[in-house]
Parts: structure tokens; C-alpha cells; sequence
């Protein structure tokens, strides 16, 4: 009988544990960044894909701006042609 009696402080309070243990808040583990690997990769694959759009993106803007803009009038000295003339 002393069995008994030092276990049943542990069956009285066993349905409250085994409820307070199943309470959690799942609307908060949903909308948590760290704890939902389905929204976070989501997240992570737009922020990639738009990094990579960015730099694609800019990377043409540079080439773009400093393309090259045609031959440009240089005036060579008469003595430095294929036929030179001198004076």
C-alpha cells in the first residue's frame, strides 16, 4: 500500500501534465520563420531569385552605359601615314 499512495500524487495530476504538454500555440509555429521550413525556403528561393535578377539585371545596366560608341575622328600627322608626306 505504500506503493500505491506514493504514486498517486502522479495520477491526480497526470491528466493536467498530459493537457498543459498538448497546449501549444500553432498559429504561431505556422507564421515562425525558424520553425516552418516550407514558408522559410519560400522565402529564401524569392530572396535568391531576386538577388540573382539584381545583379543580372545591373550587370547589364554596366555594360550597357559603357558600350562602346563608335570610331572616333583622330587626326594623324601626315609624316606618320602609310604614304607619308613631307614638306
Amino acid at each position: 500500500m505504500l506503493k500505491i499512495e506514493n504514486r498517486l500524487p502522479f495520477f491526480i495530476f497526470a491528466t493536467q501534465i498530459n493537457h498543459m504538454q498538448h497546449n501549444t500555440n500553432d498559429k504561431a509555429d505556422k507564421k515562425d520563420f525558424g520553425r516552418n521550413w516550407i514558408s522559410s525556403s519560400r522565402f529564401l528561393f524569392h530572396v535568391q531569385l531576386f538577388a540573382f535578377m539584381a545583379f543580372v539585371l545591373g550587370g547589364c545596366y554596366g555594360l550597357y552605359s559603357m558600350k562602346y560608341k563608335g570610331k572616333p575622328k583622330v587626326e594623324v600627322p601626315e609624316s606618320t601615314q602609310y604614304t607619308p608626306k613631307y614638306k
